[in-house]
């Protein structure tokens, strides 16, 4: 009996740590950079009024380089539509392996680079709790996070493609923010 109850006190543990880890969502998206290998930087808010998914990836990870090539497929397909992938990797010396992975796989779409920390605090995710590759954080037009998923999720599962369709699709349909005019000046008499 104390072995149960016990088991039952762990996995209900288990179960807050994971929902713990994940973001709150929606939430406003913060105005991140991630650096380029010219020593350039490309921000999230360059494409406001685009759907945009962020994918923080490890350049050797198989996981990620496969989420890559369907992120890729999505950027061309979806491209036109106002549909922009980012990514940034966010392993150690990032920066000596973003060219090759780039050479490697083609993306169309920007890589870069970050650090750690920074994108933990945009993840909104524990620094004390293990980070499960890749990430993405779906970006709705009016820069509204509205859906996030780590490594581990089944959303990476064998539907991956299917899975993206349905966040993205649906992100397509919603108008983009109305561009405010300009105030109009009055002129003195």
């Amino acid at each position: 009996m104390v072995t149960s109850h016990l088991a039952r006190v762990l996995a209900a543990l288990c179960l807050a740590a994971g929902l713990a880890v994940a973001g709150d969502v929606p939430r406003q998206s913060p105005d991140f950079a991630i650096k380029l290998v010219d020593g350039k930087e490309i921000r999230v808010s360059q494409y406001k009024g685009d759907v945009r998914i962020v994918a923080f990836i490890l350049t050797y990870c198989s996981h990620c380089q496969q989420t890559v090539g369907v992120l890729g497929k999505m950027q061309n397909e979806f491209g036109r539509q106002g549909f922009q992938v980012l990514a940034s990797a966010i392993e150690n010396e990032a920066a000596m392996h973003v060219p090759d992975f780039i050479k490697r796989f083609q993306p169309p779409f920007p890589v870069g680079f970050n650090e750690h920390d920074p994108v933990l605090a945009y993840l909104q995710h524990p620094a004390t709790v293990k980070l499960f590759m890749p990430q993405l954080v779906f970006i709705d037009r009016k820069g509204m996070i509205r859906a996030q998923y780590r490594g581990e999720d089944k959303f990476f599962g064998d539907d991956l493609e299917k899975n993206m369709r349905e966040q993205i699709s649906p992100l397509l349909k919603e108008p983009a923010p109305s561009k405010k005019p300009a105030p109009a000046h009055k002129k003195g008499v």
